[in-house]
């Protein structure tokens, strides 16, 4: 990941930009997520911005529109097509753990799972299109899809901006943050399960 992540810096600035929109907008649409994690294009960017070659807003802009235009795509691919296509991706790119982490977490979350998920690189991919399967209202994934991608999209671009010419750190680094977020939301459903199953005991 790191020769490509220094090829992609050496880019002209605009083929960057573009980057920044596209890969973000293929993640959740087209299960590119899975294989490129759409954080490495926004962080880079915010590395370009830092050399002067592009403004910070200009990243920010192409990653917020890249991340909710691809995650509409995703939710509404996954209310159409959702059990289908997840039945025909190969095991060795997507796993059914994965595919039940990403519905778990819709399921205890709700809407709140589409901001949690932008931050949590495999189940990134995988959120909107499940919330889509779930039955999510359109309205209440929107508001939420453009919450996230905006936390996000900030959050990661800042981060390759004030880390400079020190990128490579920032991204093994949130490379792990992403597997430890992932680990507390497991573990949370872990706790929550039991608890989950005696309520419903309970009111039978």
């Amino acid at each position: 990941m790191t020769a490509l992540a220094d090829g992609l810096v050496g880019l002209p600035a605009y083929v960057v930009l573009g980057l920044v929109f596209l890969i973000p907008a293929l993640e959740a649409s087209s299960l590119l997520g899975v294989v490129l994690p759409g954080e490495v294009t926004v962080l880079l960017g915010g590395v370009v911005a830092y050399e002067g070659r592009l403004s910070l807003a200009a990243v920010v802009a192409a990653a917020v529109g890249g991340a909710v235009i691809g995650d509409n795509l995703g939710f509404l691919i996954g209310r159409r097509y959702g059990v289908s296509l997840t039945a025909r991706v190969p095991r060795w790119l997507l796993t059914p753990r994965d595919v039940a982490r990403a519905a778990s977490m819709v399921r205890r979350l709700g809407g709140g799972a589409v901001v949690v998920g932008r931050f949590i690189s495999p189940l990134r991919t995988l959120v909107p299109g499940l919330a889509g399967m779930g039955g999510m209202g359109y309205r209440k994934f929107a508001v939420y899809n453009l919450t996230g991608g905006l936390l996000w999209a900030a959050a990661v671009a800042i981060l390759g901006y004030l880390a400079g010419a020190g990128y490579r750190v920032v991204e093994q680094r949130l490379g792990l943050g992403s597997e430890v977020l992932l680990g507390l939301v497991a573990i949370a459903g872990v706790v929550a399960l039991p608890r989950a199953r005696r309520r419903r005991h309970a009111h039978r």
